[in-house]
């Protein structure tokens, strides 16, 4: 008998198949890195694509807004594309560097130039704001409370308009014032009448006064009294004036004239005598003693004042002297005796170039001084 041979066609498939098999494992790693840049190349060139398609864009500018379409990438090359400048002031939203997206919306605020005056210096701005006080603002000026604008802050901003800014400084100071003294006269029935006495001297006050100063741009434009205090309260000054009753001249009464009315230097009064024949002469004080008191308690004054003998002329009352004038008896000398008058004067120049005078007429007035017609 012959062998029996067994054959076995399915090896070799079986054997094709594994091979695949194993390919297919050994390359599943290659093949996933190859879909992966498959999908990325895909999905890149896809954004790229669509990030360079045409954009719808709205461009407002002065509040007038426009559409334009751009494949540009970011705000300023939108207007750099459509020649839309933008000024070095302007203010443009968002940022020249955002990018631009479907539907974008662009704001750009012109600026506009105007001229402002602060602190004495005049300088050229820019501003997009609305009104003067955001310009003043956004150009970094700032304002105090009592600061004034022109015009006003609430204005509205147009092109080369002119803005004022008028600094404005208050101050308070103190002004120490001096209030003078009233003068009081009482009637003193025991003191002889045109006599007169100083029983209470009179002293200032003093008055503190708070004065508040406006001043704009430096320059003092108003000030006004907010405030005052009384240190020192004034003090009046008491006077006491006699009021009794002088008997009248008896002296001398058979010489001259007794009373009558006559017309002098433009003055017209009535006399108690006329008597004629004085010898007039004059003196002054000791130096350094001037304004020394009278026999009558007056100070001496020159024009005024002259020495008499009460006997003759009394004292207090006035006269008038021909070619000289009106005078006062307000003092006595021990050679002053009957018809003679010593005039007073302030130095002894006068006194010495006056020297001794005579045949005088005097009229003997009374106690009230003539007023003037």
């Amino acid at each position: 008998m012959g062998k029996l041979v067994h054959n076995e066609p399915h090896e070799p498939r079986s054997s094709s198949k594994s091979f695949a098999m194993r390919w297919k494992h050994e390359n599943m790693r290659i093949i996933s890195v190859i879909t992966l840049i498959v999908v990325a190349i895909t999905v890149v060139s896809f954004l790229v694509g669509f990030s360079y398609a045409k954009k719808s864009v709205s461009i407002v500018i002065d509040d007038v807004e426009r559409q334009v379409e751009s494949r540009k990438q970011t705000i300023g090359h939108v207007l750099d594309e459509h020649a839309i400048v933008v000024g070095a002031h302007d203010e443009v939203s968002p940022r020249l560097d955002t990018k631009v997206e479907e539907g974008s919306r662009i704001t750009i605020e012109r600026a506009q130039p105007i001229k402002v005056t602060v602190d004495g210096k005049s300088k050229k701005l820019f501003t997009t704001k609305d009104d003067v006080g955001e310009a003043l603002q956004s150009n970094k000026i700032q304002l105090n409370k009592a600061d004034k604008v022109y015009p006003s802050q609430d204005a509205a901003i147009k092109r080369d308009m002119h803005i004022r800014v008028v600094r404005v400084k208050k101050d308070i100071v103190k002004r120490e014032i001096k209030v003078p003294y009233t003068v009081v006269k009482k009637a003193d029935s025991n003191m002889k009448k045109g006599t007169k006495k100083t029983v209470q001297k009179g002293k200032a006050g003093l008055v503190v006064q708070q004065i508040e100063k406006t001043y704009e741009d430096g320059k003092l434009v108003y000030k006004k009294m907010i405030n005052k205090d009384v240190k020192t309260k004034a003090v009046p000054q008491v006077i006491t004036y006699g009021t009794k009753k002088v008997p009248e001249v008896s002296v001398l009464s058979a010489d001259g004239d007794i009373e009558g009315n006559v017309l002098k230097d433009g003055v017209n009064f009535d006399y108690k005598r006329k008597l004629g024949n004085f010898q007039l002469t004059a003196y002054t004080e000791t130096p350094g003693s001037a304004g020394a008191t009278t026999a009558s308690g007056t100070k001496v004054t020159a024009g005024r004042t002259i020495s008499v003998d009460p006997k003759v002329i009394p004292l207090g009352w006035w006269v008038y002297i021909e070619g000289i004038g009106f005078r006062r008896a307000e003092d006595t000398g021990g050679a002053v005796k009957g018809k003679i008058i010593d005039l007073y004067f302030d130095s002894s120049k006068q006194v010495n170039r006056f020297g001794r005078k005579k045949g005088y007429t005097v009229y003997i007035i009374g106690p009230v001084k003539p007023e003037a017609n």
